[in-house]
């Protein structure tokens, strides 16, 4: 199976209105930044995005936001995008924020084909309404159910061209988990190289969770927050 693709635009091919889609990152680390992009210039609207936040004003997923492309985020946190929080507040985007260790286990139960979790995590709190409560060893769960997506879109550093994928530090936050998860997982990256050229112990996301592949140019990786001079 040939998994290569010569850009995102092809990489995105088959992404419709309506459709669910994972976009791994964590801020503005690790975002596929080249798929997103080739998103804006589909023009495709009606979007649910599972996602740790929104990116920011003009930049990463921000632009799809701006662009009234996202019907839903699915996400932890609204971050440093004013666009995010006004959608929010006036209405105009529905938002499901979750815990971030509940987003990231509900994402990965997805890719691991369980259906569902108990969690202590948000009981007692406007999290657990409408969902079913148990108790198990004197301590209240709550049930929280898996997240799948029509496609996973993720971005890694180095990746094979079987598909196998290494992330950098901290864009394995919530790419390697979305991977497993999407019906059809497009990975951009940064270098690609023949099979066999990556060590098999450094490998993060295995090919067989891969079914698109392509090298991106020129990524900019901006900083979210600058926290030192």
């Amino acid at each position: 199976m040939n998994k290569i693709v010569i850009n995102a635009k092809e990489a995105i091919r088959g992404i419709e209105d309506g459709m669910t889609l994972m976009v791994g990152g964590f801020g503005l680390c690790g975002i596929p930044e080249k798929s997103i992009q080739a998103l804006l210039e589909s023009e495709v609207k009606g979007l649910t995005v599972i996602s740790n936040n929104c990116g920011v004003d003009g930049f990463g997923l921000g632009i799809l936001l701006k662009d009234r492309q996202i019907k839903k985020m699915i996400s932890s946190y609204v971050g440093e995008n004013k666009t995010f929080e006004g959608q929010f507040l006036d209405g105009s985007l529905e938002v499901e924020l979750n815990p971030q260790g509940t987003l990231a286990e509900r994402i990965r139960a997805g890719g691991s084909g369980i259906p569902g979790f108990y969690t202590p995590t948000g009981v007692g709190t406007l999290i657990a309404d409408g969902k079913e409560a148990r108790e198990f060893n004197g301590r209240v769960y709550i049930l929280e159910t898996a997240l799948t997506a029509d496609f996973a879109i993720v971005k890694a550093w180095k990746g094979d061209k079987a598909g196998n994928l290494i992330y950098r530090k901290t864009a394995r936050n919530f790419n390697p988990m979305m991977a497993s998860a999407g019906k059809i997982t497009i990975a951009e990256v940064e270098e690609l190289v023949e099979v066999g050229e990556l060590d098999p112990d450094q490998v993060h996301t295995p090919g067989i969770y891969v079914q698109r592949i392509f090298q991106g140019e020129n990524y900019e990786k901006r900083i979210e927050r600058r926290t030192v001079i």
